[in-house]
């Protein structure tokens, strides 16, 4: 998979680098690459206790991206998953700790702990006082006696450094660390492995299927399930974090896993407060301790105290760190005056009915095949737009005035507007509300249409030619009189003739190359085509 890095062996130390040309001269490194990666507060002045955490690189933001006033002191980095030297680990002790101590905050991996551990020993044996943590939130597997540590650590590195930038010694900010550590969970998913830099990507996980219970290092998860949805998958994860979500004060840290885009973390967020009504406090969605590109989340909880929830709620000025919120139904206020839309009287007509239901299964049926021609245009939504636009105007066929042309056309037309993403939709609202002024000045439904299509080009500025749905209907709509037959030859003449377009003059294939369009349909005018087919053929 091709990566935005120079080299693999370069490539912790660049994005160090990156961090601190862009972090305003807060943050500082050691002088020790390749082997020593440590980054460090600039304004630290070892009059309080120090917090050190790190490990393999590749979980960015974390761990050099909380370093700041009121989260750690200090980062040690590794090469991407590996864990930090003793001497690098060492180095990092003896830059900020003065004669408050420190305080190591380690997630629950033989190399971390070993490399930590050994570290800490030597520093003591130079007479620095240094306490150690080892955070241990998975429950993948509850019968495990060593459980990894995940995101959860965030909550440590929160509290314990809310503690020790109000100056709290060091035997009381390790305690708090470990009460934050013995009442966190944390459980992940994803439906894609990551991409090690240099390393060919695994591909474990069987398609329609999730990664239930994973780590942070690309490793496997506890089992496979199958994937539904959005709402199904946190469900899931909510339901082994259960037993952990009792109390009155519940906060939830949700953690992009790298890849997830925000539009996907917004939806999880959203089920996770529906599925969990427990939940009184958020961190996130954001990502917070990724693995690389993973294509997944995870959840942590904590039950805090009033003092644990104050320190969370402490503001730092840490880009990478979101900060808590409290969660709250959606606030909704009524539509302006004069945005509500007005509702037409109903009224029955059965062969309208029929006609308008048979588009609209056509359309859905269509989704696929015009998805597909889209991508090559477009951004490869065209179908899905048609068919939800088709699906909620099947719905509101009971509210339809079918027996009136003159309040049928304005009203298919709002009723697109509404429910059709995009340009697509205002096109065809201002196509529909044309012809329905049209009808009502006795013009017969063929001239009528052809005005709403003049009125589309006169606001959009399209015009055949153009590469547009224009070039299906524009045809279409002059060979109306002569039946409905030949309309739709023409439509489908129409269509293919975009195949042959080299320049789009119009919409978003005007952005995209010409070998890109040669060969291949207009999906707004390979749409109109189908539509008249199958009125023809109806």
């Amino acid at each position: 998979m091709t990566q935005f890095i120079n080299s693999k062996e370069n490539l912790v130390t660049e994005a160090i680098d990156g961090l601190l040309h862009t972090s305003g001269g807060s943050l500082s490194r050691l002088d020790g690459y390749p082997h020593i990666k440590v980054v460090y507060r600039s304004d630290w002045d070892k009059s309080k206790v120090a917090l050190l955490s790190g490990g393999g690189s590749g979980h960015e933001p974390a761990h050099a991206g909380f370093v700041g006033r009121g989260m750690l002191t200090a980062a040690v980095c590794g090469e991407v998953f590996a864990s930090p030297s003793v001497d690098a680990v060492l180095a990092g002790i003896l830059a900020v700790t003065g004669d408050a101590g420190c305080l190591l905050i380690v997630k629950n991996y033989t190399g971390d702990r070993l490399n930590f551990g050994l570290a800490a020993e030597r520093a003591r044996a130079l007479g620095r006082k240094v306490e150690m943590v080892v955070v241990d939130d998975d429950i993948a597997l509850p019968d495990l006696p060593q459980a990894r540590g995940l995101a959860g650590t965030l909550f440590v590195h929160k509290i314990a450094g809310a503690l020790a930038e109000a100056g709290e010694p060091l035997d009381k900010v390790r305690e708090a660390a470990s009460k934050v550590i013995g009442a966190t969970a944390s459980i992940g998913m994803s439906l894609d492995t990551c991409t090690v830099p240099g390393s060919k990507k695994e591909d474990r996980i069987a398609k329609g299927k999730a990664e239930l219970g994973l780590g942070i290092h690309g490793e496997a998860g506890v089992e496979q399930v199958k994937f539904e949805n959005a709402r199904v998958a946190m469900g899931k994860v909510m339901e082994k974090l259960e037993t952990h979500c009792s109390g009155e004060n519940i906060v939830a840290l949700l953690n992009n896993l790298g890849a997830t885009t925000p539009l996907e973390m917004s939806i999880l967020a959203n089920e996770m407060v529906n599925a969990k009504p427990d939940i009184k406090f958020v961190i996130g969605p954001a990502p917070l301790m990724t693995s690389l590109d993973m294509h997944g989340f995870s959840v942590s909880v904590l039950a805090v105290d009033s003092k644990q929830l104050a320190a969370l709620q402490e503001p730092v000025s840490l880009a990478a760190w979101p900060g808590l919120h409290a969660v709250s139904p959606p606030l909704v206020e009524s539509l302006p005056d004069g945005l509500a839309p007005v509702e037409p009287i109903p009224s029955a007509n059965a062969d309208t009915r029929k006609t308008i239901s048979s588009i609209c299964d056509l359309l859905i049926s269509s989704e696929n095949r015009l998805n597909e021609l889209d991508a090559k245009s477009g951004d490869g939504d065209t179908g899905s737009t048609l068919a939800t636009a088709a699906r909620s105007l099947q719905s509101s066929l009971d509210k339809m005035p079918l027996a009136d042309l003159t309040q049928l056309m304005p009203a298919l037309g709002n009723e697109l507007s509404q429910t059709m993403g995009g340009s697509s939709g205002v096109i065809l609202a201002i196509f529909f509300n044309a012809t329905g002024d049209a009808c009502a000045r006795g013009l017969p439904i063929e001239k009528a249409l052809s005005e709403g299509l003049d009125r589309v080009s006169q606001v959009g500025g399209a015009v055949a030619g153009d590469r547009t749905m224009i070039d299906a209907l524009h045809p279409a709509l002059d060979a109306l009189p002569s039946g409905i037959d030949k309309a739709a030859s023409a439509a489908r003449a129409g269509a293919d003739h975009t195949a042959e377009i080299k320049r789009a003059k119009a919409g978003r294939a005007a952005y995209v190359p010409e070998e890109n369009l040669v060969g291949h349909n207009d999906p707004g005018a390979e749409a109109v085509a189908l539509v008249f087919e199958g009125l023809a053929k109806g």
